[in-house]
């Protein structure tokens, strides 16, 4: 059988990420792996961990001709000067992660694969506040309008409405429609990648449901929009308070949770899992996934990193 290659973007060379990929190359992986990096900053990070790596250099162009024959690990070696190991994270690396992501997204646009795995990158540094994460980078790189940000564990997975969205413009991006199209995607996700009808719950957005507010969004916006998705026959149920839907009874009864912000899904599933979850993009032409945590500058070069939520990124991506 025929695996498709995983292409991963190695991300923010000052991060956990290369201490985590050299302790999960060994694991049993079936597809060949597409690492678009920098080889300098590969062996030099090696040498600090005291790891060995090897891996089969490759180019961009060949790999789109089909002149490439894969190996387990190949590298598209991609420039960027930094005479340390590891330092501190600034916006000196904002031009090597983006043309790692052109790279990839030239790649995936000549269906070398269709699976992406991006390491960790620091928001504030790359981004600039001009995207709210990398779901949305993707999103706008791929004229991507409708996706849905899902961070997954086969037992219980959740989905922000909102992502990475100061709190106080929350309510302004809640409506009905948005609703509908989150739980349309992760409906035709499932069915597709999992061939099984998803049950899915959702949140309200006050506290138990209820507002001091003459406009009460749980009554007038949530309610409404799962009663008619209900009549369309998707297996859906809520709002339910944020505070009791997590709670061992209430969330065995759903494969996945919408929340109405960030923090309101994100906190308890990660309580829950740890770093037993990935983050997965669904909507775009292909599909992506990322290790469920940031760069970590406080833990470089020290080994210590946990790597089970990159080996699961790896391990769905897997077929």
């Amino acid at each position: 059988m025929n695996y498709k290659p995983i292409i991963i973007v190695a991300g923010e060379p000052n991060s956990i990420f290369f201490e985590l990929f050299f302790k999960v190359i060994n694991k049993k992986i079936k597809s060949p792996i597409i690492l678009i990096a920098s080889k300098k900053l590969i062996l030099n990070q090696a040498k600090v961990l005291k790891k060995k790596i090897t891996f089969n250099i490759i180019n961009e162009l060949d790999l789109i001709s089909g002149k490439n024959d894969l190996k387990k690990i190949n590298l598209v070696d991609v420039d960027f000067e930094q005479k340390r190991a590891f330092s501190k994270i600034t916006t000196r690396s904002n031009k090597y992660i983006s043309s790692c992501f052109d790279i990839a997204l030239k790649l995936l646009k000549n269906n070398i694969s269709n699976k992406l795995i991006n390491g960790p990158i620091s928001k504030k540094t790359f981004l600039k506040n001009k995207f709210n994460g990398i779901t949305e980078y993707l999103a706008k790189k791929t004229n991507t309008t409708r996706f849905a940000m899902i961070i997954y564990n086969e037992d219980l997975s959740v989905c922000p409405l909102t992502t990475h969205l100061p709190i106080k413009f929350v309510t302004k991006k809640i409506n009905k429609l948005e609703i509908i199209n989150k739980v349309k995607l992760i409906n035709k996700f499932w069915k597709k990648r999992f061939n099984k009808k998803i049950k899915i719950g959702i949140t309200g957005l006050n506290p138990h449901c209820e507002s001091i507010n003459k406009f009460n969004e749980d009554k007038e916006i949530i309610f409404p929009t799962i009663k008619n998705l209900k009549k369309l026959k998707y297996n859906i149920d809520g709002p339910f308070p944020a505070d009791t839907v997590f709670l061992k009874n209430n969330r065995k009864k759903f494969d996945l949770i919408i929340g109405m912000y960030h923090d309101q899904v994100l906190a308890p599933v990660k309580t829950l899992f740890e770093y037993n979850a990935i983050n997965l993009t669904i909507g775009l032409p292909f599909i992506r996934v990322s290790p469920d945590h940031g760069p970590n500058e406080s833990m470089l070069g020290k080994n210590r990193s946990n790597y089970l939520s990159l080996l699961n990124s790896i391990k769905f991506l897997d077929f």
